[in-house]
């Protein structure tokens, strides 16, 4: 039996995140942890998505709770005009400060990368530069760090030729940029929104949503420049974001809505229960805990996962579009209920 995080020995602190905003809509919540050990959240919101003054904003966690969140990105454009703000990604690299990707545009098909940085981390941010042409950011999900100290961001696109998967690296912490090959999408497999996890044998691996019912995987080999055809993992997706790491005892965790497509919806599908999996080769997983699983017409969606340097797992996740939540978890206690 499965045991739920509502009253789960495994469940260490719970909390919303910024409860009295001043807008009604939270969404696509994105950690990171600085080098002095504080964690950072950011999420946009505002009226509703696309609504052109929606903007992205951040609070600070410093180990006594949530601080209220700050306007840190807005899509304002040089003529005055406001264009939705999308996805922001913190990042935080060795020896680097923390950087913010963010999106900006009227929709997916036609949004651009935009990223600022912050030397202190996340106190204040300088200005907003556009990333290269072609160079979209980490779409949803952090980038990661090669062993040979790369930036690989996990991107993907959509358009009229349909959803894919596309990885864009880094070798000069973040002042180039180069775009890789569309991921082959294997049986049909329309995938977006990467994870990248990280291997014994040093391969990578990327898991992603799927609009096929399924959280789809892909395979580098040669430090994330090429990738393999996409397949299934053995993961239920109703169309949902998922987010993922690998854990510092080498096993692969994913959040996700364990959930198939409704009847009535076929593409789609609610979005709770809101899960977690693991698994120690990536290929076969274990659904091991349910962090939400009231029905929820909005769902609980677009979660992010980071491991502490401490060790604790902080997940954080949009509940009904109104407010986002964040869990921490101990991982010693996320063995596979009875």
């Amino acid at each position: 039996m499965l045991a739920s995080a509502m009253a789960d020995e495994s469940v260490l602190a719970r909390a919303t995140i910024n409860p009295d905003a001043p807008y009604p809509q939270s969404h696509a919540s994105t950690l990171a942890e600085t080098p002095d050990g504080r964690l950072v959240a950011a999420w946009f919101g505002g009226l509703h998505e696309r609504h052109p003054r929606v903007a992205v904003y951040v609070a600070l966690n410093d180990g006594d709770g949530w601080a209220a969140g700050v306007e840190a990105a807005t899509g304002e454009q040089a003529d005055g005009r406001f264009l939705p703000a999308w996805n922001p990604v913190l990042f935080q690299p060795d020896g680097g400060p923390l950087h913010l990707f963010y999106k900006v545009g009227p929709n997916p098909r036609e949004w651009w990368g935009m990223v600022k940085t912050s030397g202190d981390g996340g106190v204040t941010w300088g200005e907003a530069h556009p990333l290269p042409e072609g160079i979209l950011g980490p779409i949803k999900n952090k980038p990661v760090t090669s062993g040979m100290g790369a930036w690989i961001s996990p991107s993907s696109i959509e358009d009229e030729q349909g959803w894919r998967l596309r990885f864009e690296r880094s070798e000069d912490q973040g002042a180039s940029w180069h775009l890789g090959a569309d991921v082959d999408p294997g049986p049909g497999l329309d995938a977006i929104q990467p994870s990248i996890l990280f291997h014994a044998d040093g391969r990578l691996q990327a898991v992603a949503r799927t609009r096929q019912g399924v959280i789809a995987a892909t395979w580098s080999s040669d430090r994330g420049r090429t990738w393999s055809p996409m397949t299934a993992i053995d993961l239920p997706n109703p169309n949902s974001g998922t987010d993922a790491v690998t854990l510092q005892d080498g096993r692969q965790l994913l959040v996700y809505n364990h959930a198939a497509h409704a009847p009535e919806t076929p593409g789609k599908g609610p979005r709770y229960p809101l899960s977690i999996a693991l698994s120690d080769d990536g290929v076969r997983w274990r659904q091991v805990r349910v962090l939400e699983d009231e029905p929820l017409r909005e769902g609980y969606a677009y979660p992010a996962v980071i491991q502490a340097r401490d060790g604790r797992i902080h997940v954080s996740y949009t509940r009904g579009r109104r407010d986002i939540r964040h869990v921490v978890l101990d991982p010693e206690r996320l063995a596979p209920g009875d």
